[in-house]
């Protein structure tokens, strides 16, 4: 019973408690791609996305005392609990370097794992979030499951392959699901009504324009998403505050991606 009033009272940590909805954005890049823009100065980019509203972050270990606001609004930690490198043989097999235990001593809200579903090390990726969902209702503490469907010939927008990912993620134990938005309102509510938790919406590569990323935020949320989990559309924007600021009215405030643009592109 502890584990489930703990979950519950750390989750409304990384969501919007009036609506069940949130924003997240990870920042555990550094990791995977290196000492890339906007994380440079990863600690005034956690400035920027508190101010503009966000709801939570995900950043690995080693950042969290750099990175922690002793001050102004406070913001939800989930701790990054997967990784691998560009430089990998295999990108794709992700390992775990931290434990949920580690989360809790170091003030964690929530944990995130990365598995790549339909990857040649799939099973190891499965076998490892099994484990930590095990640990989670143990330790009372919210599993983010960042699930993508990616290996060869596999196309990680399909909507059958996304669908199968995300209800993977749902299966085995997350409380929310991560995962690669579809193209379409009507393919991504399929993912959405096979997932049996919230599911947010990735970011995925840098865009080309911030409409475009407002664009595909709406429609996530006409299709059922209760959220984003956005990194390098954020923290890479021209004005990371007003970014995070635009994404959260379409995600809390029912705005369209039309006035969350023209809040963007305001003298504020």
């Amino acid at each position: 019973m502890s584990g489930v009033i703990g979950k519950r009272i750390r989750i409304e940590r990384v969501v919007n408690r009036e609506n069940g909805n949130t924003v997240i954005v990870p920042m555990d890049h550094g990791v995977s791609l290196g000492p890339i823009h906007g994380l440079i100065d990863i600690a005034s980019t956690i400035n920027e996305v508190a101010e503009g509203g966000a709801n939570a972050v995900v950043v690995h270990k080693g950042i969290v005392p750099i990175g922690h606001r002793g001050y102004g609004k406070d913001i939800g930690l989930i701790l990054h609990l997967s990784a691998s490198t560009k430089l990998s043989p295999d990108p794709n097999n992700k390992v775990l370097v931290a434990t949920v235990e580690e989360a809790i001593k170091l003030g964690a809200d929530a944990v995130s794992v990365h598995v790549n579903v339909g990857s040649e090390t799939e099973a190891n990726q499965l076998e490892k979030l099994g484990k930590i969902a095990k640990e989670c209702a143990e330790w009372g503490m919210p599993l983010l499951a960042m699930m993508y469907p990616r290996g060869n010939g596999i196309n990680q927008f399909d909507e059958k392959a996304v669908s199968l990912a995300a209800r993977v993620g749902a299966e085995l134990g997350a409380d929310i699901v991560k995962t690669n938005f579809t193209g379409s309102i009507e393919s991504f509510k399929k993912v959405t009504e096979g997932c049996p938790v919230p599911v947010v919406v990735a970011g995925g590569e840098k865009m080309d324009s911030p409409e475009d990323i407002l664009r595909m935020v709406e429609m996530a949320m006409d299709a059922g998403a209760r959220g984003v989990a956005i990194g390098r559309n954020i923290f890479q924007a021209e004005n990371p505050k007003k970014m995070t600021k635009a994404i959260a009215m379409i995600v809390h405030e029912n705005a369209t991606h039309k006035e969350a643009l023209e809040y963007l592109k305001s003298e504020e």
